[in-house]
């Protein structure tokens, strides 16, 4: 009866050299997230992060992709041991020293926030730590937007290495676009084709919420307009396991990183990258909620009617949609707006809850936005600009439009669009809205600071986060569900799993942390209590 669940978000950030822009952008993210292992992190950044429990290729619908017919892509299970043996990281050591930018890169770096900044192949990725509900997804998503900002900001200050742009946005404008993927902890019990059939209709409409807005229509831009989402042009399947080519609106990878026969984690790649924080707080809290009627009641008979004629065309339709008013073909001859659609989930969920009792105040708070936002996009859209990012971005490029007389192909208004999403604050249209009082946040700059250095309390994150904090030199490695400790005088690595990701908490292991000041001594009273 609750909004609550492990999620989270993981932001890839476009890049560009400011005084360089054909620079090598692998290069550049590698150099940023080593600036902020060398300087932004006390001690220094060693741990390396653990491959072993990865399967990138395991498909949800009963399969595992041979990996001589993988993209290259799809092994991210190889990814940083490729980047480290071109920068002459030897990867067998047991624990490495931390790098400079002068003396090489460094592609993986794991943060006392219990998150992890790395290189996704062109760009640097913050994959933010297991939190409970939406607002704390905003709170460290937010922590990673200071993170990078602070990243490229370190990198400017070395002698000989480059000023760099970072963009929280999911496209280049010239035909690529890089991922904000939101990830959802869900019961392993619910049949895969129940998740197909419950998500598809919301997710192709989400974005009449959710949605951040992008100049020019088609994967290139190469047709002048406005459409709320930046993903749905490169929206090619309904169903699939990729994430860089043919990208599926439902993504079949089954990589739980948690205890597999209990979870299942849904890995949703359409979404946006949100910077307007009640859309991101509403991307995820809505997205967990028809997860938790999913797993309540199954696929109720309201929502199974709203399946669509053509998943993928329809994604296209409601992205192009300003008015809000586009019918979309559905399965069985019926035709409904993505608002109409929207509605029948939130009634059936909001109709579930009441049926529960009372639910928790994030819960009714999620529910309540939705019922509200979906009522005035109908009859008000333009009301709900301090809320829905897209239509914050439209009321601005509109100005622009009218004070100068520019129609939509003109280069002003996909430079302002890319202006928006700048991490830079003197630089950021949206950093100055926000500073204006001219959109609604939800969190405060002192919860998003400490966020920065300090992992969610009630996940396995705070275990993973406090011992980087605690024994950087100590940990040798670490993944989403295992700390591996090198403690001296011992000949083996030390390996904590955490397949339970509600255990690991401050309540659950907070004291032990706080009573053993070595990590050779908190393993020993860690196998104390395991006995």
């Amino acid at each position: 009866m609750s909004v609550r669940r492990i999620m989270g978000i993981e932001t890839e950030y476009g890049i560009l050299a400011v005084h360089d822009p054909a620079a090598n952008p692998m290069l550049l993210s590698a150099q940023v997230v080593t600036a902020y292992a060398a300087e932004g992190l006390a001690g220094g950044a060693r741990a390396r992060w653990d491959y072993s429990d990865e399967d990138p290729l395991c498909d949800a619908r009963g399969w595992r992709l041979d990996r001589g017919a993988a993209h290259p892509s799809q092994l991210t299970d190889e990814w940083e041991q490729e980047l480290a043996e071109a920068d002459g990281w030897g990867i067998t050591q047991r624990r490495r020293p931390a790098p400079t930018p002068e003396q090489g890169t460094v592609s993986n770096v794991i943060l006392p926030n219990g998150a992890r900044f790395y290189v996704d192949h062109a760009h640097p990725e913050y994959s933010g730590p297991e939190v409970t509900n939406p607002r704390d997804a905003v709170v460290w998503d937010r922590a990673g937007d200071e993170i990078l900002l602070r990243s490229s900001r370190l990198l400017a200050q070395i002698p000989g290495m480059p000023e760099v742009a970072l963009y929280k946005n999911n496209t280049d404008g010239k035909g690529a676009s890089y991922g904000t993927h939101e990830n959802y902890l869900m019961s392993r019990d619910v049949p895969f084709g129940d998740v197909v059939a419950m998500l598809t209709s919301f997710l192709v409409t989400r974005p009449v919420i959710t949605g951040a807005g992008r100049v020019g229509l088609g994967q290139r831009g190469e047709r002048p307009g406005f459409q709320l989402t930046q993903r749905a042009d490169f929206l090619e399947a309904e169903v699939g396991l990729e994430t860089t080519l043919r990208r599926p609106i439902v993504n079949t990878r089954d990589e739980p990183h948690a205890d597999s026969e209990r979870f299942r984690r849904l890995h949703v790649i359409v979404g946006d990258a949100n910077l307007l924080e009640v859309s991101a707080y509403l991307k995820l809290g809505t997205t967990s909620l028809v997860l938790w009627l999913l797993e309540q009641v199954g696929v109720p008979v309201d929502i199974a009617s709203l399946a669509l004629a053509d998943p993928v065309r329809a994604a296209h339709q409601v992205s192009h949609d300003l008015d809000l008013s586009q019918p979309l073909d559905l399965a069985d001859g019926r035709t409904m707006t993505a608002l109409q659609i929207q509605r029948v989930y939130a009634e059936t969920v909001a109709a579930a809850l009441e049926q529960q009792g009372q639910p928790d105040e994030i819960t009714a708070d999620v529910v309540r936005r939705w019922l509200d936002l979906l009522d005035r996009l109908a009859t008000d859209p333009a009301s709900c600009a301090r809320e829905v990012e897209w239509l914050a971005k439209l009321r601005v490029l509109e100005g622009m439009r009218r004070r100068d007389g520019i129609d939509w192909d003109h280069p002003r208004l996909a430079a302002l669009d890319l202006q928006w999403s700048d991490l830079r604050p003197e630089r950021s249209v949206y950093r100055r809205l926000a500073a204006a009082g001219a959109v609604e946040l939800l969190v405060t700059e002192e919860e998003v600071e400490h966020a920065i250095a300090h992992a969610p309390t009630d996940t396995r994150a705070y275990f993973r986060g406090e011992c980087i904090r605690r024994f950087p030199d100590e940990v040798s490695s670490a993944s989403w569900d295992a700390v591996v400790f090198d403690v001296a005088g011992e000949r083996n690595l030390q390996r904590v799993p955490m397949p339970d990701p509600y255990r690991g908490t401050a309540e659950h292991v907070g004291e032990l942390l706080r009573t053993h000041a070595d990590a050779g001594s908190l393993l020993s009273a860690l196998a104390g209590s395991a006995t």
